[in-house]
């Protein structure tokens, strides 16, 4: 799957603006639109507002974008869990920071629920921190971390084409999750959100949140 910068919403956004001016022809419209419906948008912040066709979002940037909000659009419910409950054979998504003796050092672990397995499965960069990468894969093996890591996991993780170890200190969030409910969109939900370009129009295409100001940390 691929992921853009909040750019492309901005983009469009402007091309829109620019449209009712005259100044954007309509193939420069239709382009730009049909390059941003086929990119995906991750935006994380606070929920402000959500009604029957929109939600509000105040990104950690601090600027609020107003998304469409489809019929039946996916809610996930994000909730801890425990370090010790990752195990060999657990399907994980871990966003980690790349070490000098190359291994990756967690910033957060999903354990993806069994129908879910297969998610995204491989190793790439994600948008999470500068540098920090996403490995989707199966546990291969569980031990303690190194020493200067203390309480921590190490894990061996092998996915189609590869194989990264990672390093998790105990105090990394570790959580997992499970279809939700529309009462969680409440304001100051904090919420991670997929969004995309649908005809023109920003459109929120999942939301991740937690119950009682739980926040994803993915």
């Amino acid at each position: 799957m691929r992921y853009f910068t909040r750019s492309t919403l901005v983009l469009a956004a402007s091309l829109a603006a620019f449209a009712a001016t005259g100044l954007v022809s309509v193939q420069a419209q239709s382009a730009a639109a049909q390059a941003a419906d086929e990119k995906p948008v991750r935006l994380r912040g606070t929920l402000e507002k959500a009604d029957a066709n929109t939600i509000t979002v105040k990104d950690r940037g601090g600027e609020t974008v107003v998304l469409q909000r489809p019929p039946g659009m996916p809610i996930a419910e994000v909730f801890p869990v425990s370090l010790s409950d990752i195990r060999p054979n657990s399907y994980i998504g871990t966003a980690a920071l790349p070490q000098p003796d190359g291994t990756q050092r967690a910033l957060e672990v999903v354990i993806f629920p069994e129908a879910a397995r297969g998610t995204g499965e491989g190793h790439h960069a994600w948008d999470l921190m500068p540098e920090s990468t996403m490995t989707n894969a199966t546990v291969e093996g569980v031990s303690a971390a190194p020493s200067d890591v203390p309480g921590g996991q190490k894990l061996v993780l092998k996915y189609k084409g590869g194989e990264k170890t990672v390093i998790v200190p105990r105090d990394v969030p570790v959580v997992s999750f499970k279809p939700g409910t529309p009462d969680l969109l409440v304001p100051g939900a904090k919420v991670l959100v997929n969004a995309q370009m649908k005809d023109g129009k920003p459109t929120a295409v999942r939301v991740m949140t937690g119950r009682d100001g739980f926040a994803p940390p993915m």
